[in-house]
């Protein structure tokens, strides 16, 4: 997909673009055709008995909800399989990411985030693994200058909240972070980091939830401000995440282009500089 001028500049301009029908509907059906499909296996494994209706678009994950509610663990099974759907595995190395990124990083040499693909599950009122306001960088590091694709699988609407983003607030470089859990929810790795003077910081930008539908691709900055939205609905939030880096980045190089958390590595030892012991406000 070739972008526009006016792509370009929003892009520039915000740290974020929205692209709508970005992925063909046979990719999206699949991977959801994956995911009904490892919902019932689960039901197998457990003994319940699946008189979910037959397989649509709109229904994918019928029966979820009443795995979680008996057994929230179950849950967890999901999460874990739905990220070795072919399918979807097929979507992460898509060409079409390397294009996009060539042209949002002019120059850039595009390296894929080893874990950094995923599918979330945000489930209604489960507000203890939903996302803090953040930078991707010291969640996955690599290089400062990579992009999130984010596409959702089910229509988002206000009620299954929407990503929220700070437009602009890419150019505010690195922000130091510190351990935090502002929710008490036993966050540990990178979902304790805080950013430091958050409140502060938030305060001077406007915030920003765009709707988006299945085929559609939200690229976002490492270094914008986001935070997940609160799902106030009946049905969970599926969302495919990719993460890209550029391996031409001289930090990323510094470091060896190191990864986060997720590779067992401790963001402080790679950016102490980007460390503070305490929130300041």
């Amino acid at each position: 997909m070739q972008l526009n001028e006016t792509q370009l500049q929003e892009f520039a301009q915000n740290g974020f673009l929205v692209i709508q029908d970005f992925y063909d509907a046979d990719d999206i059906t699949a991977v959801q055709v994956g995911i009904h499909a490892i919902i019932g296996q689960v039901m197998q494994r457990h003994e319940i008995e699946d008189t979910r209706p037959p397989f649509s678009s709109e229904t994918f994950d019928a029966g979820y909800m009443d795995l979680i509610r008996t057994n929230r663990r179950w849950g967890g099974e999901i999460y874990d399989l739905v990220k070795e759907i072919p399918a979807f595995n097929r979507l992460i190395a898509h060409s079409a990411h390397e294009e996009l990124m060539r042209q949002l990083r002019p120059g850039a040499i595009p390296g894929l985030t080893s874990g950094g693909s995923g599918i979330r599950i945000d489930n209604p009122n489960e507000d203890k693994f939903r996302a803090m306001w953040h930078q991707e960088y010291p969640a996955q590091l690599k290089s400062p200058d990579g992009l999130v694709f984010w596409s959702p699988l089910v229509k988002v609407t206000e009620d299954l909240g929407p990503v929220v983003f700070c437009p602009g607030s890419h150019r505010e470089g690195q922000i130091p972070v510190c351990l935090a859990d502002p929710e008490n929810a036993g966050r540990s790795g990178a979902y304790a980091l805080k950013l430091a003077g958050e409140e502060k910081l938030l305060a001077r930008y406007e915030k920003v939830a765009p709707l988006s539908s299945p085929r559609d691709l939200v690229v976002l900055d490492f270094l914008v401000l986001h935070a997940s939205g609160y799902n106030r609905s009946d049905r969970p939030r599926w969302s495919m995440q990719f993460r890209y880096y550029n391996l031409a980045n001289p930090v990323g190089r510094g470091h060896g282009w190191s990864g986060s958390y997720a590779a067992g590595v401790d963001f402080r030892t790679i950016h102490p500089e980007l460390f503070v012991e305490a929130d300041n406000g």
